[in-house]
């Protein structure tokens, strides 16, 4: 069992004491029923106090056992003088042994015992009391969720308890749907849907249970609990009905009754209300005890006395005669009406309760009934037992033979040692009513039933819509991961080819430098070989034409026959070293043209590369910024095609929330107006039950009726006798005594006549009767069922109006959050329509920033080429000469040959195009 129950868990098994409550615990009596199990009194076998406790035998069966558990930890954690006292839980078998302090009642049984409203003082000193606690549990962040008057027990000093925490909840704010219907308050009905609530519902709780103390039922009890939560959720607050009560009582009920939850005051501000704290008595709830244990001590013993009456007769007598049954009715009226529970105390929406007094009333035993002795010595420090059962078969033992309980802590050793008990410890201002509380929790299953499983279907819906939110959040997470990694795959690629371009133009860049440079030393070669042909052929040509001049020289000379050869061959020498020494002038003149000539086309060619790789560098740039703008512009459209792929993906799944609500909504309505319909043949079942019960009884009440003519009659045979017989004394008196006979002849007539007029007065008596009492009888019944059909026709009107309304809200909120999405993402395409213009126009901004950077550098390159070909000494207008057939004798590239023919006619660089 261990091992089931979890208990291998040291913090689970911590939660329960491991004695055998079966010998710790004797003297059991059952004191109370409910669908969870049994209550009972009893001692603490070996306590020192001698103090009773309440004990719940709860099976494990019938509660959950993380319920059990959850509600122990709650307990372990509450400690204060108007908290019921926790004492311990047991484990035994299939039972859980639920200890707590004993309490004689509880608020609701103050009204089941006196059948009227409390005084207003002693409804202030409850509800201050029960504002202790509420204050306490506040303060430690903690809800209550079902205050009521069955919740809320009295002890014989007179001490105000809360109790049956089944329902609390340890976290605040909460948002559970929790509660008894008629006493929850608006926000934890709207909880079922959405939204949260915090300890004030404990305040709207507590104003609902003041009424029920001051008008002996909540508001709305007479409804459907499902129409009343309607009713609740959209009707303005409940108000006190009599005009009776204070000014001071009404508004602190109108405080506690605020709708808006934050105009609602707290439970601390609650007790300085004028209500709780103005001046009454201390013995108040002392008083009303003692005053309701006299009470139920007196029920109890009109019920012994009539039954130990009804056992004497059958014992001598055999059956009662049919006057005396008419003459016990109304002792029998009183000992059953005597037993009416608290309203709606059954009706709780899923809470195990612990007390002895919040579910089910006390039992006394019939010894105990006739003692008139005081019970004012009862000790103060009372304990509350409770045991849960796990084997049904076991329980239904327990339930059938209550008497036999007490007698099993007797199989114990005679050695153990008892203290000394008074049996008369035990009181309770609850009456005996066992029977009725196994009956009326049958009769309220069904509404229990109802409610668990409407509350069942409405977490349901939540979490089949949260699942299907959740799944389409997956799904959009999916689908936006998808589109990023597209983007991100777009952009990589994007940067890979970008990166490539720029390899690719760095290596064009290179490689034209490379041949450039080749070029130029081609070029040089050139005009090298030129010149040095050119060197060649003038040399060739002055040796020419020195010796053509040698050889006239010579001719001179010899034709000049007279000069001396002395002086001929100085002449010669001297016109031989004239000539060399010019034609050694002229080769210096050539080599000098042509060094000049070398450096000048050697500077044109370097200003043409020049001008060539600057034409280069602005197309490489060009093709690069073309390739961002492209680039740019496909993602641009990826991004829009994105957005419009997120938009229809996210209009598509909030069409399916959209109708999966809706479908929700139509089922929880269908089920809403099933129930009510169940209700309302529920309730049209019974009052034919009552109409039928009624019916049956009547010849009963008929025979009663006739009996009574009947007595009548009798009775006035009987004086008509005594009269005729006076009369007819008088007449023989005064009438001679010859006449005697005829005058007793007609006497007799006479007689007989009124005789027969009685009967006949009596025969119309019984039908007059007979017809008047069926057709009141008839007329009653067809008032309760008109009545009847109006209110259920009303609560239907309600439920209606109620689904329409939340129709209508959740069309709204389908309208609202249509126009919501329709707003998000117009905002989206428009951040992203900015984001866009943004790019571009950054990237237009770094695209002109590169051009004028380059333009820059170029020039400052064409200007630091210029400066530099001053110096050398070429003007620009020399160097910008130029010639197609120059540039085709050189192995140029066409594409720097076009670039040099297209743009050597300037040198501002500004003339470029870049588009």
């Amino acid at each position: 069992m261990s091992h089931r129950w979890g208990l291998k868990d040291p913090e689970i098994a911590d939660l329960f004491f491991k004695e055998d409550p079966e010998k710790l615990f004797t003297d059991l009596r059952e004191i109370g029923h409910g669908s969870f199990g049994a209550v009972y009194f009893a001692f603490h076998r070996f306590s020192v106090a001698v103090a009773p406790s309440a004990v719940l035998r709860i099976s494990l069966f019938s509660q959950k056992w993380q319920d059990i558990i959850k509600e122990v930890k709650y307990l372990q954690k509450i400690q204060h003088p108007n908290c019921i006292e926790y004492k311990g839980c047991y484990l035994r078998e299939h039972t859980a042994w639920l200890v707590m302090e004993y309490c004689l009642g509880s608020a609701s049984d103050l009204l089941e015992v006196h059948k009227k409203p409390l005084q207003e003082v002693e409804i202030a000193a409850i509800t201050h009391g029960a504002l202790q606690g509420l204050a306490y549990l506040h303060s430690h962040n903690m809800i209550h969720r079902d205050v009521k008057a069955g919740n809320v027990l009295l002890t014989e000093p007179g001490q105000v308890k809360l109790a049956d925490f089944g329902s609390a909840s340890i976290a605040c704010p909460a948002n559970s749907f929790v509660g008894t219907p008629y006493w929850m308050a608006p926000e934890v009905i709207l909880a079922m849907d959405e939204g949260q609530y915090e300890g004030k519902v404990d305040i709207w709780s507590l104003g609902i249970t003041c009424i029920e103390l001051a008008e002996r039922k909540p508001p709305l009890f007479n409804m459907n609990a499902m129409s009343a939560l309607y009713h609740i959720a959209q009707n303005e607050s409940p108000m006190l009905q009599s005009i009776e009560w204070t000014d001071y009582f009404r508004n602190f009920v109108d405080s506690c009754l605020q709708k808006i939850p934050q105009d609602r005051p707290n439970s601390e501000e609650l007790l300085k209300h004028a209500f709780v704290q103005r001046e009454r008595p201390e013995s108040v709830l002392v008083d009303l005890i003692n005053r309701t244990k006299d009470a139920v001590r007196e029920l109890d013993n009109l019920q012994y006395r009539k039954m130990k009456k009804i056992l004497f007769q059958e014992a001598h007598n055999g059956p009662t005669t049919e006057a005396q049954d008419e003459e016990e009715e109304p002792e029998h009226v009183v000992g059953r009406t005597g037993t009416v529970n608290s309203a709606g105390s059954n009706q709780s929406i899923p809470s195990m309760s612990i007390s002895a007094s919040s579910q089910s009333s006390s039992v006394n035993s019939l010894t105990d009934a006739c003692d008139d002795k005081s019970e004012a010595d009862m000790e103060g420090d009372h304990t509350v037992m409770s045991v849960i059962h796990l084997k049904p078969e076991r329980t239904n033992d327990e339930e059938t033979e209550p008497n036999n309980r007490p007698t099993e802590p007797q199989s114990q050793p005679a050695q153990t040692p008892r203290p000394k008990r008074n049996r008369e410890h035990f009181a309770t201002i609850r009456t005996a009513s066992l029977t009725r509380q196994i009956k009326e929790h049958e009769q309220d299953s069904e509404l229990r039933e109802q409610i668990l499983g409407y509350k069942r279907m409405r977490r349901q819906h939540q979490k089949q819509l949260m699942a299907l939110e959740n799944k389409l959040k997956a799904e959009m997470d999916e689908h936006r991961l998808r589109l990023d990694k597209e983007l991100e795959n777009q952009r990589n690629t994007f940067a890979q080819e970008m990166d490539k371009l720029i390899k690719k133009h760095q290596a064009a860049m290179e490689k034209y430098a490379k041949t450039f440079s080749n070029d130029e030393k081609k070029f040089q070669q050139h005009i090298q070989s030129q010149q040095k042909k050119e060197l060649n052929s003038f040399l060739e040509s002055q040796k020419r034409e020195y010796k053509l001049r040698k050889e006239q020289l010579k001719e001179e000379l010899n034709e000049n026959q007279s000069t001396p050869k002395k002086e001929k061959q100085e002449w010669f020498s001297k016109q031989k070293e004239n000539f060399q020494h010019y034609q050694a002038e002229e080769d210096a003149n050539l080599q000098r043209r042509q060094r000049q000539y070398l450096e000048l086309e050697c500077r044109r060619f370097k200003r043409r590369i020049l001008i060539a790789r600057h034409n280069i560098e602005q197309d490489l740039v060009r093709e690069e910024l073309n390739k961002r703008q492209t680039q740019k512009d496909l993602e641009h459209a990826m991004l829009l095609r994105h957005h419009e792929s997120m938009q229809e993906l996210e209009f598509r799944q909030l069409n399916n929330i959209q109708k999966t609500r809706t479908e929700l909504v139509r089922l929880q309505h269908q089920t809403e107006l099933t129930n009510q319909q169940e209700y309302n043949k529920r309730r049209e079942r019974e009052l034919r039950r009552k109409h039928a019960m009624e019916v049956r009884q009547q010849p009963k009440s008929l025979k009663s009726k006739e009996l009574q003519i009947k007595k009548q009659f009798q009775d006035t045979c009987k004086i008509q006798t005594r009269q005729y017989k006076a009369l007819r004394n008088q007449l023989l008196e005064t009438t001679p005594k010859s006449e005697h006979k005829a005058v007793l002849k007609r006497m007799k007539q006479e007689q007989h006549r009124k005789l027969a007029i009685l009967a006949e007065q009596y025969d119309h008596s019984i039908n007059e009767m007979l017809s008047t009492q069926a057709l009141r009888l008839d007329e009653t019944q067809e008032a309760q069922c008109q009545a009847l059909r109006m209110q259920l026709q009303q609560e239907l009107e309600l439920l209606n109006a109620y689904q329409s309304k939340i129709k209508m809200q959740t069309d709204a909120q389908h309208d609202r959050e249509r126009k919501e999405l329709e707003q998000r993402v117009s905002l989206r395409r428009a951040l992203l329509e900015h984001k866009i213009e943004e790019e571009m126009m950054s990237l237009q901004n770094e695209r002109l920033a590169r051009i004028q950077s380059l333009l820059e550098r170029q020039a400052r390159e064409v200007e630091a080429f210029g400066s530099e070909s001053i110096r050398l000494g070429f003007s620009n207008m020399v160097l910008s000469n130029i010639s197609p057939e120059a540039l085709n004798k050189f192995f140029f590239p066409p594409q720097v040959v076009n670039y040099v023919l297209r743009n050597v006619v300037s040198n501002n660089l500004s003339e470029f195009s870049f588009i």
